[in-house]
């Protein structure tokens, strides 16, 4: 494990596909943003990150000797609609589709929720809401109610972009046509907080993460496709040649009718940190590859393994350059 550009990056849990059909890709998500003041510093960060949960803790501190009133938000990662939408959305019936949570000094906050509705960078939010469609695109009520559009607005919105027509065979009953939800949905969770005059405060949040996947590992062969996987994990991941001769090895086992890994990715975007005055003074990572038997790849430094599964860094002062992203080589259940 070394150091890339600066930042702690981790790579681990399911990973990019050969085949479009045999891909899962992943929401890139993130920690809080607030607007940016220079009398409020992070005093501490404790980032854990698996692929059934993310935790994040912060300590916020106000150097000045004046209360500060801020909005806080969290950034939702976009949601578009896709005739074969091929990407983990969390619960896609519900405007919380991460199940977002957050507390402050331990006591539940009620964020308010903003979406916005675009379609080529031009708002339609309001479109949708005077023809009571649901906003969130890879819902089934959004794909229920569409269909219920009368033909003018149908045509009007497939000219627009909003949606398109999705024509397949109606089990042998000649071909059908469903209009689909094609618009990108922006949400944002959001509160006011207060920063006491030379004070320190809590906040911690909750998500289930979006966990990409594959149904294979595919960057260790002689095919083109798995070259060009290669020569793309090596940096992105932080590959080194002890990892890749073990996926060598999976691989050759699998392809031999044995015990087959697939690949998982998470990306974490870790420079919303940089919001914030100053460097994040102390700075915690940890990383959880799920099982004993799984294999994982990141960069970072001074890394840790720090229990069966899991994996710590730690830094002071800490400026986040750039994202997160984290790959881990998964058993497969054995029958």
């Amino acid at each position: 494990m070394r150091k890339i550009g600066g930042y702690a990056a981790l790579m681990a849990m399911f990973a990019a596909p050969a085949l479009a059909n045999d891909t899962m890709a992943e929401l890139r998500t993130g920690g809080l943003a607030y607007v940016r003041t220079g009398d409020i510093s992070m005093a501490e960060e404790k980032l854990f990150v698996s692929q059934a949960e993310v935790r994040v803790d912060y300590i916020f501190e106000n150097t000045s000797d004046k209360d500060v009133e801020s909005v806080v938000a969290f950034p939702m990662p976009d949601i578009k609609g896709d005739i074969d939408s091929m990407v983990d959305a969390g619960n896609v019936d519900s405007d919380n589709f991460l199940g977002f949570t957050v507390t402050q000094d331990g006591k539940a906050i009620t964020p308010t929720l903003q979406q916005r509705v675009t379609v080529a960078g031009v708002d339609m939010t309001d479109e949708l809401k005077a023809h009571g469609i649901p906003l969130l695109p890879l819902s089934k009520a959004a794909m229920d109610a569409v269909a219920t559009l009368p033909v003018d607005v149908l045509e009007d919105w497939t000219a627009r972009g909003l949606i398109a027509d999705d024509e397949y065979d109606g089990d042998g009953q000649g071909m059908k046509h469903h209009p689909t939800p094609m618009w990108t949905l922006h949400t944002t969770y959001w509160w006011r907080t207060k920063f006491p005059a030379k004070a320190r405060i809590a906040v911690e949040h909750r998500y289930k993460p979006s966990v990409g996947g594959t149904v294979a590992i595919t960057f260790a062969g002689e095919e083109d496709y798995q070259k060009q996987q290669l020569q793309a994990y090596r940096s992105k991941y932080c590959l080194d040649d002890a990892f890749l001769k073990t996926a060598v090895k999976l691989a050759a086992v699998a392809d031999k009718g044995g015990r087959s890994y697939t690949e998982s990715w998470i990306s974490y975007v870790l420079t919303t940190g940089a919001n914030w005055s100053g460097p994040i003074k102390h700075f915690e990572l940890t990383v959880d590859k799920g099982s004993p038997e799984n294999y994982i790849s990141f960069c970072g430094s001074d890394v840790k393994k720090t229990g069966p599964t899991t994996f710590q860094m730690t830094a002071r002062d800490f400026y986040p350059e750039h994202d997160l992203d984290i790959l881990i080589l998964a058993a497969a259940p054995v029958n």
